[in-house]
């Protein structure tokens, strides 16, 4: 019977060995598992994301919660865990935090894993060795380094102020264990990237760091949103030639109502100048809660003018199902 893992494999001279390392690499792997989750067609995050998600958790509590990925729960109706060899066991999603990307689920049936400890990820340096683990044990495994800590900023009005960036890029890396050189958990996979060398692109993937979690674990855990919700346009928008570039907007959001287009460059916020994404973020979250409004300076075909949008709390529009 085909596992949900099966074809994400890892080449095989890229795999970890136990001898390199200093824990009981195969119990830390078991500990990963991968999660199916469906979510209703008329979802406000099916066009995006789809209505079935395939990843990845890190099981951190011997009660059964398991930690992924918001993206991947988010507004899940059904969410399935599969474990290495195969078994499968009903989960309930708990809990997603906009601001991290973190997400909690709960297993309904014990699945008797170890959970792997929350280790310390401000620890970790470029050339900091780590396993990069995918669900399937060490043949969905990679060995491999931090490359750098950095700023992030996602397109989607998300904004990591120190993500981790590794190598070697992950071929399931969504919800993915980190896993540093004691056995514990200090990141979980959130993106594929592409870095230029000279040899060309190489895929290298995007890490939220674990120690963002322990002061939004036990909320989380309870259903409970950790923090109070952002200020909310609904733009995509990205950074092109340094300017901060509109290239969509989300269906019912306030950027769309405000006819917000594709292609508007935001100047900037309250009249202070907008430098780059992660600085038009920080003056849109700045102006207060959910609900205030946004004065914005754009550029469109050559003419600048304001607007006025008024910003919305996102999670008003998500469907969670009974319990949450």
């Amino acid at each position: 019977m085909a596992r949900p893992f099966d074809g994400y494999e890892v080449e095989a001279e890229l795999r970890p060995q136990a001898r390199d390392c200093a824990f009981d690499l195969e119990q830390a792997l078991n500990s990963v598992v991968a999660l199916e989750a469906r979510v209703a067609p008329d979802a406000f995050t099916a066009p995006i994301l789809g209505t079935e998600r395939l990843g990845n958790g890190a099981v951190i509590g011997a009660n059964g919660l398991v930690l992924t990925i918001g993206y991947l729960i988010t507004e899940a109706a059904e969410v399935t865990l599969t474990l290495n060899d195969g078994a499968r066991v009903a989960a309930h999603p708990l809990g997603v935090d906009a601001v991290t990307g973190f997400g909690v689920v709960q297993a309904l049936e014990p699945l008797g894993l170890p959970a792997l400890p929350l280790g310390d990820s401000r620890q970790l340096r470029a050339e900091s060795p780590v396993v990069i683990a995918g669900a399937g044990g060490r043949t969905h495994a990679a060995a491999g380094q931090v490359l750098t800590r950095m700023p992030f900023a996602g397109y989607w009005e998300y904004l990591l102020d120190d993500a981790l960036i590794t190598e070697p890029g992950h071929p399931h890396w969504s919800g993915a264990a980190l896993i540093g050189a004691k056995g514990d958990l200090v990141g979980v996979g959130s993106l594929s990237l592409e870095a230029r060398s000279r040899e060309g692109p190489k895929p290298i993937n995007m890490f939220v760091p674990i120690d963002l979690l322990p002061p939004i674990l036990d909320d989380l855990a309870r259903g409970k949103a950790p923090h109070a919700p952002r200020p909310w346009l609904g733009v995509l928008a990205q950074e092109m030639q340094d300017r901060v570039v509109i290239v969509g907007t989300s269906p019912q959001s306030p950027a769309a109502r405000a006819e917000l287009k594709a292609g508007d460059m935001v100047l900037a916020v309250a009249g202070q100048p907008v430098a780059d994404l992660a600085d038009f973020y920080q003056k849109l979250w700045a102006l207060g809660p959910a609900g205030v409004v946004a004065p914005l300076t754009l550029a469109r075909e050559g003419d600048v003018f304001d607007v006025e949008v008024r910003s919305a709390d996102r999670t008003k529009l998500l469907k969670w199902p009974r319990g949450n």
